[in-house]
């Protein structure tokens, strides 16, 4: 490679993502970010939407096969979890409905579901994921301890992949062996079970859609007055983002 295209690809590699601009500094995002209202809605799905996320984002720094996996992962999770909360009344009152789906009374096995799985996601995300790690890598300029730094890099990274594969793993192994045995003691309630999941998996997938159009409202207003007057607007914003 020749000094032109080094320095092309360095200023690639040095390039903010959506998370780097998603995360700046009030005085930096007024420099830096210059997106419109729609495309800060769309960084936030790719960021934050498990779907989003797991299949069309491909500006981060984390391994896409690992975003799937823990997409699927995910979803077993919520698979299980909803099977939990089938009880004696559950079945009771699928007796009453003559097997009809009732989806009032399903619905807050549903909720409860879809918060706990999104619970559990999170915890595994903290394995799973490297994008914060490697963000903090580039953001330190000192060159003098840069062999040192990567290899410290490369083993954290090494370390949390092989943690999430290994707690993923046993998670799964108790995913199939307990949905086996409901299987097989409740038999027709497979597709309620079925149904209660699409369901709450759905829910986590819709609710992110509206509620990321008001952080992007609040951030557009916030930067449109370049004279550094709407500090607290913005900083409203990226805490509303973090609840």
């Amino acid at each position: 490679m020749n000094k032109k295209e080094i320095i092309l690809k360095a200023k690639t590699i040095m390039a903010y993502d959506d998370e780097e601009l998603n995360n700046l500094s009030y005085s930096e995002a007024l420099k830096f970010d210059k997106r419109t209202f729609f495309e800060y809605y769309l960084s936030l799905l790719r960021t934050n939407h498990p779907l989003f996320f797991s299949f069309f984002n491909f500006r981060d720094y984390d391994s896409n096969i690992v975003k799937i996996d823990l997409f699927f992962v995910s979803f077993c999770i919520n698979y299980a979890i909803n099977a939990l909360f089938f009880n004696d009344n559950t079945m009771h009152k699928i007796y009453e409905d003559e097997g009809s789906f009732n989806l009032f009374y399903q619905l807050p096995q549903i909720i409860y579901s879809t918060i706990i799985s999104t619970i559990f996601d999170i915890i595994l995300k903290l394995l799973a994921l490297s994008e914060t790690n490697i963000i903090d890598y580039k953001k330190n300029k000192d060159i003098n301890n840069l062999e040192k730094r990567t290899i410290e890099l490369k083993n954290k990274l090494r370390i949390k992949f092989i943690l999430y594969f290994i707690i993923s793993f046993i998670i799964l192994l108790f995913v199939w062996y307990y949905l086996s045995a409901f299987g097989a003691i409740y038999p027709n309630t497979q597709m309620h079970l079925f149904k209660d999941t699409l369901l709450s998996f759905g829910l986590s997938l819709l609710y992110p859609l509206p509620i990321y159009i008001l952080p992007s409202i609040f951030r557009k207003i916030s930067l449109s007055n370049n004279k550094n007057k709407r500090k607290c607007l913005y900083n409203f914003c990226q805490v509303f983002l973090i609840i």
